[in-house]
């Protein structure tokens, strides 16, 4: 096979150009990656414009969402807006695939936050797969999906593999495998990297996303949570992983380097963030990288209900988990709330307080 392409998740803030300026003009950036949703309600500058096309003329720019949330429910319509301005930023410029997150952000700003994990079961994999159809139905591309960097409990961390791996079946899918996530999981659950990594399919994985995160202080002072606030250089372990990563990922494509745009304000933080760049080049180039016919992919056909699947109780069930965290309900009394679709008697508590903290930051009235 063909060594996959490096590239960077692409920022609009102007010093996040001004921090991979010297990658671009170099010719080190092989692709781009976009999330084109965080500007469907904004004007791109017309320096970011230029570029997105000029990699995207040259086939060399991969799309990645991160609003539509997967596991919504109830179909509303945020998400048949979302499907038509993605049918319109497809028509604008060459995307090579698109991706989205596991799981489902059901707040008020869904706009804001990260999405909150489910677990698998029956309905809620009928739920992913009929919004995973529908993004599918609207293009002609291959479509993906990341795994989640957050989870209440270590069953949820151990079963999102198969999970994922179902998911995607029916559109003839394929994985991100973001590796902080991965990271994140393992600090949060006290469990090895490897033996995460070893529970997923790794010949779905098609992109790699590399980043750093932070630490949040426990209330409960066992210990720190892994955050993946993509802000800070990528961790040592996820390097001391990555070549067997790359090894064991034969249909690998794209390589990504995710950092936020308004993070890399220091010469240290920039000079730290063009060393990983560069670090992470040498590795892909020292790796061996065996002779494969790259895969055609086709449309799939699938039988797509003309009504969206819904499940009344599942939704009620995440408003009012949204809301029971949103309240900062004490945690004995969330464990101790009747659920069908989250099994909370089983979710750590540090966990359900991170949640807690992360909605509280993006609804904060």
């Amino acid at each position: 096979m063909e060594k996959p392409l490096l590239g960077i998740s692409m920022m609009g803030e102007a010093e996040f150009l001004s921090a991979v300026l010297p990658l671009l003009q170099n010719n080190l950036v092989d692709v781009l990656e976009w999330s084109f949703d965080t500007f469907f309600n904004a004007k791109e500058p017309d320096w970011l414009d230029s570029l997105l096309n000029f990699y995207a003329e040259n086939n060399r720019l991969i799309g990645h969402g991160v609003y539509y949330s997967l596991f919504d429910a109830k179909w509303t319509e945020r998400q048949e807006i979302w499907l038509e301005k993605l049918k319109e930023e497809i028509c604008k410029r060459k995307y090579n695939h698109i991706t989205e997150h596991f799981g489902f952000m059901n707040t008020e700003n869904f706009h804001q936050g990260v999405p909150l994990p489910v677990s698998l079961h029956p309905k809620t994999l009928q739920i992913g797969q009929d919004r995973l159809q529908r993004l599918q139905n609207v293009i002609n591309l291959p479509v993906g999906i990341e795994n989640l960097a957050f989870s209440f409990c270590l069953d949820d961390v151990r079963e999102q593999g198969v999970f994922l791996q179902q998911l995607i079946k029916d559109v003839d899918g394929f994985l991100i495998l973001d590796l902080h996530n991965i990271y994140c999981q393992a600090c949060n659950f006290e469990i090895g990297m490897q033996e995460i990594i070893d529970l997923y399919p790794l010949d779905k994985v098609k992109e790699i996303h590399l980043s750093g995160g932070s630490w949040e202080e426990s209330v409960y002072g066992r210990k720190m949570i892994r955050r993946d606030t993509h802000d800070h250089a990528i961790p040592e372990d996820i390097f001391s992983i990555l070549p067997f990563v790359l090894s064991h990922c034969k249909n690998l494509e794209y390589v990504i380097i995710e950092r936020l745009g308004s993070t890399i304000r220091t010469a240290d933080e920039k000079k730290k963030f063009l060393d990983d760049f560069t670090r992470v080049k040498a590795m892909i180039d020292s790796s061996v990288w065996n002779e494969r016919q790259k895969d055609s992919w086709t449309k799939k056909e699938y039988n797509l209900s003309k009504t969206p699947v819904e499940d009344v109780m599942f939704y009620e069930e995440q408003s009012r988990l949204t809301k029971i965290l949103f309240d900062n309900t004490a945690v004995d009394a969330l464990k101790n709330e009747k659920f069908h679709y989250f099994n909370t008697v089983n979710w750590e508590p540090e966990m359900i307080r991170t949640a807690q903290n992360i909605i509280k930051k993006w609804n904060p009235y």
